[in-house]
């Protein structure tokens, strides 16, 4: 028992000892190390301070030089005589070379009209052939091209088609130079280039590169000894090799070429103080290196061990696992920093929720797997485009969210999302699929919507929602307006699902007829909803809200299982049924589709589903294999509104449609429109062609009957045969189209 607490004791004493003495060496080593490193730094520093005020000196030389140049360069007489119309080489010779060397002792000036050719050389004032100015401007063809740039893209367009060029505020100029370095004579010399553009406002037909000047000052001797002044280091000078020279700075010519050195003299303050400590330094370190390495790898291992835990641990709690970006608690609490620290000066807060469009058919059609790489994808498209001061959150499944601060105004903030809309414009490959994955973008900003978190989030929020109900695949700001269509939504929204609910839509049908109006062949289930407090709505108001809503499978099925038990009491007609994308990709749609047709006992024969193109956007082989189970049931398949979506022959060879119906808007255009009957007889004669029944919906006249009874139609269906009726006047409406009353629709001839 003794030994073991002497052992103990041992151990316990060589535990704190061993540290204790570590460190009090380690203490001595690093005063040695630091007195060294502080020298050492200190000359660092010096030299990357000399370094970093020569060039700063040497930019600021190079601007005034293009000021200077700005003086005879932005005139709308150099404008005038450096065109080729109005070219004066002897002008531009008084004005502009002559004038450059007399005041600001320019050594070299090139002209370059707006064909890129040199047209005027003079050095140190002296007219020179425009050939001996090849090798400068060689070096200089990346300055001359954007400057050229620059003023291209100074040009507004107005809705006429001319361009202009509008002349800058009072006090300001226009930044149309370029600055570098060159050589001249041997030596290193500041060049600039600077488009020739006019004081005031320029209409042209179009735009086209301008005349440039281009001018240099060669680094002489007193070039250098004040460049040297500005900067406050001594013995500044040109050199060919820097070896041994540690104060240097490269130059380099537009072309990334070099051109050679400017060298100093440095002061390494701390190289004068480390030389007295020198050999002290040395024995300090010999002495205490073994246990100093010791100490340090210990000290190290722990540190780096604790240290990455709770980096680990940190960043798991802030940030999303799947995406690597922040998540909605880090998002939360930078938005409170955000708003704490606000001020007016710091500029536009913007707020901005983003949403993958469709996201939740990716995942219904390819897999969870392929959601979250789809999720991936856009995380890594999303990082690289916002600026390094936003904060980017993962906030929900396919929902991010996005701070900007300091945005100067609302075009700031819009030109984040434009580049965030072309940059999903790409598809994305996940895979083996090429997916177009869209964003809806909702934003606020503060302080014009709010400096409350809450608030801001909310208004962006109600953004999002209006950028999906117009289209999705675009942003929207927040707009007062925008809150009384969140609430209209959200009652219709639970207006539709308890009218679903309880069976208050309402089904009616529109007849498809031979193509001589007589004989109804079919009837197309068309959806109506008559709300007892808001009155007819549009199915073009409440199917977008079934989309958004997740009511849109529910929606289909509520039609196809109630047109198909109508449809029970005229066996002899046809009945077509319109299956939304949404639905058509539905994982369960083939087992519903399956389940009414037994419930109902119809015969599959019968049923037409209606598609329309928007159904082929992505995964060809998924939609192929649907429409190919939908025949095997004997359900036959109709391509609706041909000619407004993608309209691809590839597809029309590639999936096995049955019939063909052609748009409305083709219709229309029949009676006003020269070549609308040409490229009718088209499309009929296509779907012909493919063996497919053709259908012309939307016949609102005679005419247009009788211009579609003289190709090979199959089907006709219209307002002018028509409307869609209840299911009780079916009846009534073929006793009518066949003429057996005086209602006759009077299309035979």
């Amino acid at each position: 028992m003794v030994a073991t607490r002497t052992d103990t004791g041992a151990r316990l004493a060589n535990a704190i000892l061993f540290p204790v003495v570590g460190l009090v060496l380690l203490a001595i080593a690093f005063s040695v190390a630091l007195i060294a490193y502080t020298s050492r730094s200190a000359d660092i520093a010096a030299l990357n301070s000399e370094r970093s005020l020569l060039r700063g000196s040497t930019n600021l030389q190079l601007e005034l030089l293009a000021k200077e140049q700005e003086g005879v360069a932005v005139w709308d007489q150099s404008f005038f005589y450096a065109r080729p119309e109005t070219l004066s080489i002897d002008w531009l010779d008084s004005n502009v070379g002559l004038w450059l060397f007399a005041n600001y002792g320019h050594d070299q000036t090139v002209i370059i009209d707006v064909d890129g050719n040199p047209v005027y050389n003079s050095v140190r004032g002296k007219r020179m052939p425009v050939e001996q100015a090849a090798a400068l401007l060689d070096d200089v063809k990346p300055l001359v091209a954007r400057a050229r740039a620059r003023f291209i893209d100074s040009f507004d367009r107005l809705p006429s088609g001319l361009f202009y060029i509008e002349r800058p505020p009072s006090g300001f100029t226009r930044s149309l130079h370029e600055t570098g370095m060159t050589s001249f004579e041997g030596e290193p010399a500041m060049v600039a280039a600077t488009a020739i553009s006019p004081e005031l406002k320029q209409f042209l037909s179009k735009r086209r590169a301008p005349a440039v000047v281009v001018s240099l000052k060669k680094l002489d001797t007193a070039r250098l000894q004040a460049l040297a002044e500005r900067s406050g280091i001594t013995g500044l000078r040109s050199i060919d090799d820097p070896a041994g020279t540690p104060a240097s700075m490269e130059l380099r010519n537009p072309r990334a070429q070099h051109i050679g050195y400017l060298a100093w003299q440095a002061e390494n303050p701390g190289s004068s103080i480390l030389s007295g400590v020198g050999p002290i330094l040395f024995f300090l370190a010999a002495t205490i290196a073994g246990l100093t390495g010791l100490v340090l790898f210990y000290t190290r291992q722990n540190t780096r061990r604790l240290a990455e835990s709770e980096a680990r641990a940190q960043h798991a709690a802030l940030h999303d696992s799947l995406t690597g970006l922040a998540n909605r608690d880090y998002f939360a609490s930078s938005f409170r920093e955000e708003l704490a620290g606000w001020q007016a000066a710091k500029g536009l807060l913007g707020v901005i929720y983003i949403d993958l469009d469709h996201f939740k058919d990716i995942n219904d059609t390819l897999g969870h797997a392929a959601g979250d790489e789809v999720i991936r994808e856009a995380a890594r498209r999303l990082r690289v485009l916002v600026p390094e001061d936003a904060t980017l959150a993962r906030i929900s499944g396919d929902e991010f969210a996005l701070l900007l601060p300091g945005c100067e105004s609302r075009e700031r903030i819009e030109q984040v999302l434009k580049r965030m809309q072309d940059r999903f414009a790409v598809p994305m490959y996940i895979g083996g699929n090429h997916l177009h994955v869209s964003l809806s973008v909702g934003a606020s900003i503060a302080p014009d919507d709010s400096l409350s978190m809450g608030e801001l989030l909310r208004k962006a929020d109600i953004a999002l929602y209006s950028a999906k109900a117009n289209g999705r695949g675009r942003w929207a700001f927040f707009e007062a307006c925008m809150e009384e269509h969140v609430r209209t939504r959200e009652s219709l929204a639970h207006a539709l699902r308890d009218a679903i609910a309880r069976s208050k839509l309402d089904v009616v049908y529109q007849p498809q007829t031979t193509i001589d109006g007589t004989k109804v062949l079919s009837v197309e289930a068309l959806l109506r909803w008559t709300d007892p407090e808001m009155g007819a709505i549009s199915p073009a108001t409440f199917v977008p809200i079934a989309e958004e809503t997740g009511l849109i499978n529910d929606l289909g099925l509520y039609v196809l299982r109630r047109a198909c038990r109508d449809a029970a009491a005229w066996p002899h007609l046809g009945l077509a049924v319109n299956v939304s994308p949404t639905q058509f990709r539905h994982p369960r749609f083939i087992e519903d589709l399956r389940d009414t047709l037994e419930a109902c006992n119809f015969e599959p024969s019968r049923l037409e589903i209606e598609v329309t193109e928007s159904v082929f956007a992505d995964n060809d082989n998924d939609i192929l294999k649907i429409l190919t189970q939908v025949q095997e049931m004997g359900v036959r398949v109709a391509l609706d509104d041909f000619g407004v979506g993608y309209s691809s022959l590839s597809y029309l060879r590639r999936f096995p449609f049955d019939t063909l119906k052609i748009d409305r808007s083709f219709i229309a255009d029949l009676e006003i429109a020269p070549h609308a009957h040409a490229i009718l007889s088209t499309i009929i004669d296509l779907g012909e062609a493919l063996g497919m029944k053709v259908v012309a919906e939307g016949i609102e006249t005679r005419q247009q009957a009788v211009i579609l009874q003289r190709t090979n139609c199959d089907r006709l269906q219209g307002f002018y045969l028509s409307r869609p009726i209840p299911p009780s006047a079916i009846a009534e409406a073929e006793a009518r189209l066949s003429g057996e009353d005086q209602q006759a629709v009077p299309l035979r001839a």
